[in-house]
């Protein structure tokens, strides 16, 4: 029956089905796992050490004497962004001076020159008056190894190219190059002032029972700015990242699933239905219940693995595909694949036939054996019902399971469904309203039979409407979140809008710095006062992270906030509640966001912990920031009576047009210390990753399509008897077969084009949500969705309708209409 049922192509769509469900989740679950495995095996490495403290200051000289005291190794690193010149050249670095003895864990992989093979440093760290430079950075500044590197007041010589830095693990944004000097020579480029961003890594390594004493006695002694990282952590901000890409994929990968299993449903029902007459003959010849059950269940349980099988292998293959399209986000190498993810296919492939087609097929062993005597005799139970929601109950599991979250999983899958069902309702009006006013049209023969034939299978219609339209749907959304939302957030920025962002000021630097850039014919928005500051107290109560049960806002209670003051708010500031800053008052204004996420109100008072002196102010208002803009802005701003006399940095932002570029390597030269930030290359940096994960998410909307696809191919299968009768009997009745074909063709594109213009109004209406609520902007609608929706539409039904109804009208009506005699 197996070996029949397949030359005949009954099996086709079902397996079809299961291979694209299979193949989609397992191309995501490779790459989860594959991933997953490399973060534990890279973790000691990852670390630089098998246990690391991070802090915004010096590690204490007693961390050292207790580590030592327990015979563990120990370095420190220190990082910050600086301004690395070279004549008139300058670039933003990340900078890293490093003692003797670093990395404690991994190795430290450097070249001679670019492009030559990688060694492991024979020194370990650069020599005194040395620096070692990503090659990137030879190419902005446009230099060559030996060439003299300035970094503040200290020129160092380029000895050697990073190619391998075990610590700096996967980096989803690198926004400047590295630059990495020993640490020796970092106070004699005098970067080391007040207000310098500088980030501590001390980090150990020794015998685990030595590690884990040492982290239960630092662990009490951590003050807030200082957070501890282990092997199990092993760079936790990056598995989350990480965690949060692919379960967003599994998603996208389980929407594809959800889509296929009701091409499997319909195809396992179209399987029962022709079915129902070779089942009443074996009971005729005295097959019982039991053996039907056991045969089905054996040529079911062979497809059902070979399906899987076959969709596994396929997405091993398209693993390969997301790993590429990934390839800036993920610079470590990989392990091979595991079992694992198959063995995942085998087991959604196996649940998919048992909910979704074993319902239908447990029908046929209650078909009676009188049905070969009587075609009447229905055979479809009530019982299928039940089926189903086992089906449905096991898929939710499913779901959970691979996104690992219940609350984001069931927002996707419901807003997915939601869609489903609102194209559906959508759709029976439009057929209602067909079904009304078809009988008044005129036209040919072939529109009449083609909106017949749509109002008349109104459940068949409804199904590949919702199926393709929801496929389509998700395609244009990601297609318009690369164009439309970044076009419309774009138009957002003036033209004049800052691009640069100048920080660690100091005081007696801000005339002249301000003088400085009005000679260049640059006028800076605002010159504003930085000053560090730690939240300790709210309304006279200790402040702290066990308090919130949001990570954000227990982050936020830890470290240090960048305080500013200023008689009045920026004008670009919209006060939300409260009033005005009162100058000559203890006064501090709230951002929002942060009033909201720390639940705090006007009238509060906070209190802060600057530079060892604590202040207290009360809260005056709460405001809107517009973060966008890349101006100046600040969570807190306290009136100068609280900050004025407080230790105090400056930064401030500009717009620096393209012709004055020249201008920048002047300023750094000028003012050596100071931060340059250059706002367009982040952004592109940015863009470059957002680029690289729609790619990836867009590769897995393929699976949808294709899935959307399917749905209709079973749809239109599923009536393609009753295509071909209603063909034979209009033959018979005097209509040609190219009139018969034009209503075929008519109908495709109907269903094409209303699903087309279905997605695109659900994209559109998502977009603009996305646009509205979650990035505050507005986009103005365009007509190309409207358009690349019904093309696709109507081009994806056509095409689905070509190999689905392929030799419909060809059968000779004579032949069919004595089959359904």
């Amino acid at each position: 029956m197996l070996w029949r049922d397949a030359r005949s192509g009954e099996l086709r769509l079902l397996v079809i089905g299961l291979i694209i469900a299979v193949a989609a989740l397992s191309s995501v679950g490779f790459l989860a796992d594959r991933v997953g495995r490399a973060l534990e095996r890279d973790a000691g490495q990852m670390l630089g050490g098998d246990l690391k403290v991070d802090s915004d200051n010096a590690p204490p000289a007693q961390w050292r004497e207790q580590a030592r005291s327990l015979g563990l190794d120990t370095v420190t690193t220190v990082q910050f962004p600086s301004m690395a010149t070279v004549g008139e050249q300058a670039q933003l670095v990340s900078l890293k001076a490093v003692e003797p003895g670093y990395p404690l864990r991994g190795t430290l992989r450097t070249a001679s020159s670019p492009g030559e093979q990688a060694s492991e440093a024979a020194s370990g760290i650069p020599e005194r008056g040395t620096v070692w430079v990503d090659s990137q950075l030879l190419v902005l500044l446009g230099i060559g190894m030996g060439d003299t590197l300035q970094l503040g007041e200290e020129a160092f010589r380029v000895a050697r190219i990073v190619t391998y830095e075990p610590d700096r693990g996967m980096q989803f944004v690198n926004v400047a190059p590295r630059a990495m000097i020993h640490s020796a020579d970092l106070p004699a480029t005098q970067l080391l002032g007040p207000g310098a961003r500088l980030d501590y890594h001390f980090l150990l390594a020794g015998a685990p029972g030595a590690v884990s004493a040492f982290e239960r006695w630092v662990t009490p002694e951590l003050a807030k700015g200082q957070r501890l990282d282990t092997l199990e952590s092993g760079r936790p901000e990056v598995r989350r990242a990480l965690d949060r890409a692919q379960r967003f994929l599994a998603l996208v990968a389980l929407l594809a699933v959800l889509i296929s299993a009701v091409a499997v449903a319909l195809a396992a029902r179209r399987f029962m239905l022709r079915h129902r007459d070779g089942m009443a003959v074996m009971r005729c010849l005295g097959a019982s219940q039991g053996q039907i059950v056991r045969m089905l269940l054996a040529e079911f349980a062979v497809v059902g693995l070979v399906a899987s099988a076959v969709g596994a292998v396929l997405g091993l293959g398209v693993h390969v595909l997301l790993i590429a399209a990934l390839a800036g986000l993920i610079e470590t190498s990989l392990p091979a694949p595991s079992l694992m993810p198959a063995v995942q296919g085998l087991v959604v492939g196996t649940w998919l036939l048992l909910g979704f087609a074993m319902p239908s097929l447990a029908q046929l062993r209650h078909v009676p054996p009188a049905r070969v005597l009587r075609q009447d005799l229905a055979s479809v139970q009530p019982r299928g019902v039940l089926g189903y929601l086992v089906g449905a109950m096991g898929f939710a599991l499913i779901i959970w399971w691979f996104a690992g979250d219940l609350r984001l999983a069931g927002t996707v899958a419901g807003g997915f469904l939601g869609a489903f069902a609102l194209f559906a309702l959508a759709g029976a009006a439009c057929l209602w309203l067909l079904g009304r006013v078809r009988g008044r049209l005129g036209g040919s023969p072939a529109l009449r039979f083609a909106l017949a034939g749509l109002v008349r299978r109104t459940a068949s219609t409804l199904t590949q409407l919702c199926a393709l339209a929801v496929g389509i749907m998700a395609l244009l959304l990601l297609t318009m979140t690369r164009t439309d939302l970044i076009d419309g957030w774009q138009r957002t920025l003036p033209a004049d809008a800052p691009n640069r962002f100048l920080i660690n000021i100091q005081p007696d630097q801000r005339a002249p710095l301000t003088a400085f850039l009005k000679d260049a014919g640059i006028h800076p928005a605002w010159v504003a006062p930085t000053v560090r500051g730690r939240l300790v107290q709210i309304n006279g109560q200790a402040a702290g992270a066990a308090q919130y049960d949001e990570p954000r806002a227990q982050r936020m209670v830890d470290r240090e906030f960048n305080l500013s003051y200023a008689e009045q708010l920026p004008d670009y500031n919209r006060i939300v509640t409260g009033r005005a800053l009162d100058p000559q008052a203890m006064e501090v204004s709230l951002e929002q966001d942060i009033a909201r996420l720390l639940k705090l109100n006007v009238d509060d008072t906070l209190t802060f912990d600057v530079a060892g002196e604590l202040v207290t102010v009360r809260i005056s208002s709460v405001r809107t920031v517009a973060w966008d803009t890349f101006q100046v802005n600040f969570f807190a701003i306290m009136t100068p009576a609280a900050l004025e006399h407080a230790p105090q940095t400056f930064l401030t932002s500009f717009h620096l047009p393209a012709d004055q570029a020249g201008v920048l390597p002047k300023l750094v030269q000028a003012f050596p210390n100071l931060t340059v930030f250059d706002v367009d290359a982040i952004l592109g940096q940015l863009q470059s990753v957002l680029d690289q994960v729609i790619d990836a998410v867009q590769l897995l909307f393929g699976f949808t399509l294709a899935a959307g696809l399917l749905v209709l191919g079973a749809a239109l299968t599923a009536t393609r008897d009753e295509r071909m009768r209603e063909a034979a009997v209009l033959r018979a009745l005097g209509a040609t077969r190219a009139q018969l074909a034009r209503a075929q063709r008519v109908e495709l594109w109907a269903i094409g084009g209303l699903a087309g213009l279905l997605a695109a109004g659900g994209a559109q209406v998502i977009a603009f949500a996305l646009s509205r609520f979650v990035f505050d902007f507005e986009i103005s609608p365009g007509v190309w969705p409207w358009l690349a929706g019904v093309a696709l539409g109507m081009a994806a039904a056509w095409a689905g309708g070509i190999v689905a109804l392929r030799g419909v009208l060809r059968a000779p009506p004579l032949v069919t209409l004595r089959e359904s005699a």
